[in-house]
């Protein structure tokens, strides 16, 4: 049986394990070739041994109406690799429905941040934190996939993170309802606001100087407080890529940066926009730092499951929670 998902989390025989892993090979093997990632002995282990027992306990969870999985990971860290692979699985080994959804598809257009930092403060122009998201779009999106629409579809949001803008909307994805499995994947996904006291003291030279009076950071963790608390309330299993210290954010997102300048080398229009500069990533994350950290503290003793990563960014150790 499986030596990196827990025994009691185990759903699938020997011989289960042996078909699916036989005959979604190919699947896997063209997935990783998409995401640019070796298919080396550690990644075809945690296939085996993680990716198919995850999957088929993820399809035992199902009960009445749409399963909402939270994946929450710092940038980088693989949660929409992770994402895609669980969602192959699912429906080629389980035939579930399913609906991948990221939080990065959720941002509020370039326009409308331009407003918050006319309006708020000058920070709100970049995306990330708290905010910057289109809740009331999030929300409405959700209660439409949770409802009961057979037969109908519903068009799913798309950014453009190259262009910094949503993507026009006859671009954007379309599902068929109903759907068994919603895996929504974000940096903040679950996320809770800090303690009030904690938000004085800066974590970096960006809020030191940039936001000395607090304003930014205090509106963003009012928006983690209040509507995307509702927001994640939807979360039914909540699911985190721990990584191990927030060093590695910055390497492990250059390497994301890579890949979509890579993705965007043969296009000649306006989609291929701005790729960040390794001084652009450290100013970016910078947005991200708090939240990160606060997340890293205390998410990993109330998520359901943790997958705790190592240095060569491969799943080392699976926790599950007490309730699981």
């Amino acid at each position: 049986m499986s030596q990196l998902w827990p025994d009691r989390l185990q759903c699938l025989g020997r011989q289960q394990l042996q078909v699916q892993y036989q005959r979604l090979l190919p699947d896997f093997l063209q997935l990783l070739a998409a995401e640019k990632i070796p298919a080396g002995v550690e990644m075809m282990s945690r296939y085996v041994d993680l990716y198919l027992p995850f999957a088929a306990w993820l399809s035992a969870q199902l009960r009445d109406g749409p399963l909402v999985v939270g994946i929450n990971g710092a940038q980088g860290s693989g949660k929409s690799t992770l994402t895609h692979i669980l969602q192959m699985i699912l429906e080629k080994a389980h035939a579930r429905r399913v609906v991948s959804l990221s939080i990065d598809d959720l941002y509020k257009t370039r326009a409308q941040r331009q407003q918050m930092a006319d309006g708020i403060h000058p920070l709100f122009k970049t995306r990330g934190v708290p905010g910057t998201h289109d809740i009331d779009m999030a929300t409405q999106l959700f209660a439409r996939l949770c409802s009961n629409g057979t037969g109908q579809d519903v068009l799913l949001p798309r950014f453009n993170k190259a262009s910094d803008d949503r993507y026009p909307q006859d671009l954007w994805s379309k599902v068929q309802l109903p759907v068994d499995i919603i895996l929504f994947e974000g940096w903040c996904v679950g996320a809770v606001a800090e303690d009030e006291a904690s938000l004085a003291v800066p974590v970096n030279s960006l809020e030191a100087q940039e936001d000395p009076e607090c304003t930014w950071r205090q509106y963003a963790n009012n928006q983690l407080a209040g509507p995307y608390r509702q927001l994640f309330a939807h979360i039914d299993i909540l699911v985190m890529l721990q990584i191990p210290d927030i060093r590695h954010v910055f390497e492990w997102r250059s390497l994301q940066e890579q890949k979509l300048q890579s993705s965007h080398a043969t296009k000649q229009n306006s989609d291929s926009g701005h790729i960040m500069s390794e001084d652009d990533i450290a100013r970016f994350i910078m947005h991200y730092e708090r939240i990160t950290r606060a997340t890293l503290n205390e998410m990993p003793s109330r998520a359901d499951i943790v997958l705790k990563l190592n240095e060569d960014h491969l799943v080392s150790q699976v926790v599950a929670g007490p309730g699981r």
